[in-house]
């Protein structure tokens, strides 16, 4: 099994510097947000989007080395994708994330949010400063998409009649969105042909999908200790992700169980029973492994490098997680 630490190998050193340049970014103007800062950027995430980023950026730029544009857009994508966790910690009433306490229960939701929203909005200023308005607008769209994710979500809780199409572009909005355009702004920033871009736009989406599926699958399989938050938690919110709209198709039961959101006791535990008797795990983990595959096959143009292999590495990490 393939660690990030090896996979990132190549980008070590770039990330050791951007973790320091988040915190430098926030700036001490505001005490209370720059601990809420430090506490995020220094919470031992994996990193995984700024890496995505940096790896395409050499991998792009074979002869040369990147540039601080391409540095600037791994910032801004861990930016982003840090101020989603924040709102959505608020949102969830989650207490921990990664092992270590969330930023609204440590600091009260008033200043979870003020904080979310204050990332949000350096993330804008400093994409608008790289002054290449592609770049922009790809990078906009992913907070457009985010909120939108989230809405769907709420507005699907609960829902059986969910279709597998509905949850694969809530998935898209929510986890993939921000890894295809960011992987698209940064081939542009190394100035690769359009068909290029596109092709790393669509490696960043079905990785991203294979990403999320799997992280739905961990919600069913998953320790409390692994996940950070007690298994089935998704299902008793009400979020229905793949596993559960394969067993629907199986176990009729499971619908009723759902439409009464599980208030009658043992529904919830009945419930994840009925999901873990049928094939809605399985199937879901074909479904990560096709979009995987299908990551893959969008580097075939990229030259040999280090760095291409380790992008092509990642789609194994993401299943790898599983077992």
């Amino acid at each position: 099994m393939t660690s990030v630490t090896s996979l990132f190998a190549p980008v070590e050193s770039d990330l050791r510097v951007l973790t320091e340049n988040l915190k430098k970014l926030v700036g001490a103007r505001h005490p209370i947000l720059y601990a809420a800062a430090e506490h995020l950027f220094g919470a031992g995430g994996k990193r995984v989007r700024p890496a995505i980023v940096l790896l395409i950026s050499r991998a792009t730029m074979l002869d040369q080395d990147i540039t601080p544009r391409h540095r600037r857009l791994a910032e801004i994508t861990e930016m982003i994708h840090t101020a989603s966790l924040v709102h959505d910690d608020v949102v969830d009433e989650s207490e921990v994330r990664r092992g270590i306490a969330t930023v609204h229960s440590r600091f009260g939701n008033r200043i979870a949010v003020l904080a979310g929203d204050f990332l949000f909005a350096q993330s804008s200023w400093y994409l608008a400063n790289l002054d290449n308005l592609e770049v922009v607008k790809l990078l906009s769209e992913v907070i457009m998409d985010m909120a939108e994710g989230e809405i769907q979500q709420g507005l699907n809780r609960f829902d059986a009649s969910l279709s597998l199409e509905a949850y694969l572009e809530k998935s898209y909005y929510k986890t993939a969105s921000l890894i295809a355009n960011s992987a698209k702004a940064a081939g542009l920033l190394s100035d690769v042909s359009e068909e290029a871009a596109e092709n790393l736009y669509r490696y960043g989406r079905h990785l991203g999908l294979a990403f999320q599926i799997v992280d739905d699958i961990f919600d069913f399989t998953g320790s409390t200790e692994a996940l950070g938050k007690p298994a089935g938690s998704d299902l008793k919110s009400g979020n229905l992700t793949a596993p559960v709209l394969f067993a629907l198709e199986e176990k009729p039961y499971l619908e009723a169980l759902i439409e009464r959101e599980f208030t009658e006791a043992g529904d919830l535990e009945a419930a994840i029973a009925l999901i873990e008797e049928s094939q809605g795990i399985e199937r879901s983990r074909e479904l990560a492994a096709h979009h995987a595959q299908l990551a893959v096959q969008q580097l075939a143009d990229l030259p040999p490098s280090e760095c291409r292999q380790a992008l092509i590495d990642m789609a194994d990490y993401v299943l790898s997680r599983l077992y």
